[in-house]
């Protein structure tokens, strides 16, 4: 890893270093043992998602105590700040920064002194970084400010701190938006840790990052009875079987094979016996695909394997998509932020390119309905090891990376409000 821009290669039309770079720096690594505390602490009180309230009060105490104007949302889950930094007035750039807080249903494997003290809850998709960085911009920010380590002249940022409940859930997002979250924002960063790309590495990638995901819930209804006599039933489970077993293997072969579609069942729940045919059974899955077209096409595709379905299994099933997540699609000038900030921060050989979308949902997309931004994935792997991929029970961060990706926050909503050019070129795909 090189820092402070070493190895750096300017991008094409990127400014020089800005006189804010150093301060932010400086400040970041001060309050660096401060950020493994407060990850630490959010890693050993973990809370599920629509149930943040410790975590959101936690929050809100550490921006207030840093001078900084805080909201608690909506029944105390989440929280947003907003700090002046500079010459500011009503034109002056709003730039948000964006991170979730929940946790999952997960026990905690690890043998560590800040493993999870609550049973059955872990942050294993490392929320807690993800808020320790997001509070770190703001305390560096705070800093700055009270040190006068500002730029002279007219260069001013209004700064925007979300931390968002409900991540896990496809909530959250929504709810933030709903609660003026975007209102007056000029555009909105975010970084997701990252255990199969090492410490030191970004993954940066311009247009689709992640897939649209939509929740798909079956339900079958028949008529039950004997397992002896089916011929007195009309079978839901038999109904089920044929019904998962159609939807994949036909609904990839509805599209083009190089346009991804990915349907998956996670839930099949009915009956109580073994020998008691039930009445009704319950199929919850996910679908997910990266064109709007095709989204489309395949929600028809479903619905007329559900109808031949029900026609030859004499059964009723009702078809409901219940929540529905766009891609997240990162918008060039963002993107160009985040990578130059990370060459500035890391040095051009830890820029990786992220070849293909993932196929994942992320709720941030939400929030580029509104407005421009752009995510970033963020290596958190120790040089040298293997680390357990995101919801393993035994997850974990290189905690090095809280400074690393505070820097990279900071230094990208600063460049972004500084007007520095559009920073085209570098690592785009």
């Amino acid at each position: 890893m090189k820092g402070n821009g070493a190895g750096h290669t300017p991008v094409e039309g990127e400014s020089p270093a800005a006189p804010w770079q150093a301060p932010v720096d400086q400040q970041v690594a001060a309050i660096e043992e401060r950020l493994v505390g407060v990850r630490r602490h959010l890693h050993m009180h973990p809370e599920p998602s629509c149930e943040e309230y410790e975590t959101s009060r936690y929050l809100a105490e550490q921006l207030e105590q840093a001078g900084i104007r805080t909201r608690l949302l909506r029944d105390g889950l989440g929280v947003i700040g907003d700090f002046d930094l500079g010459h500011v007035t009503e034109t002056t750039p709003r730039i948000a920064l964006r991170a979730d807080i929940d946790a999952l249903q997960i026990q905690d494997a690890k043998r560590t002194p800040y493993a999870s003290r609550k049973s059955g809850l872990c942050h294993a998709c490392g929320h807690d970084a993800h808020a320790t960085m997001i509070l770190g911009a703001a305390l560096a920010a705070s800093e700055m400010h009270k040190s006068g380590r500002l730029p002279g002249g007219d260069f001013g940022v209004r700064l925007r701190f979300l931390f968002q409940p409900a991540e896990e859930e496809s909530l959250g997002a929504r709810w933030l938006v709903e609660q003026g979250a975007v209102d007056d924002v000029d555009a909105i960063l975010a970084q997701h840790v990252d255990p199969e790309r090492t410490l030191g590495t970004v993954g940066i990638r311009y247009g689709v990052l992640t897939a649209n995901c939509d929740e798909v819930e079956l339900i079958v209804e028949g008529s039950g009875g004997h397992a002896a006599r089916p011929h007195h039933t009309r079978d839901p489970i038999a109904a089920a079987a044929h019904l998962i077993s159609a939807l994949y293997q036909f609904l990839p072969r509805s599209v083009d094979a190089r346009d991804p579609v990915v349907f998956t069942v996670g839930k099949v729940a009915g009956g109580t016996l073994s020998n008691v045919i039930p009445d009704r059974v319950e199929i919850q899955g996910s679908l997910r695909t990266l064109q709007a077209e095709t989204r489309t096409r395949v929600h028809d595709r479903i619905e007329e394997i559900v109808h031949g379905v029900k026609e030859a299994s004499g059964t009723t099933i009702h078809l409901r998509f219940p929540t529905s997540i766009d891609g997240v699609n990162n918008d060039r000038r963002c993107t160009a932020a985040l990578e130059a900030a990370s060459r500035e921060v890391l040095g051009d050989e830890a820029i990786q390119p992220v070849e293909l979308p993932s196929m994942g949902a992320e709720d941030f997309a939400a929030y580029l309905d509104r407005v421009p931004g752009a995510m970033l994935r963020l290596g958190c792997a120790p040089p040298g090891f293997t680390a357990p991929f995101l919801h393993a029970p035994d997850f974990d961060v290189d905690e090095r990376v809280l400074a690393i990706g505070t820097r990279i926050m900071l230094r990208a909503a600063l460049r972004l409000a500084d007007g520095s050019g559009d920073f085209s070129g570098g690592a785009g795909i």
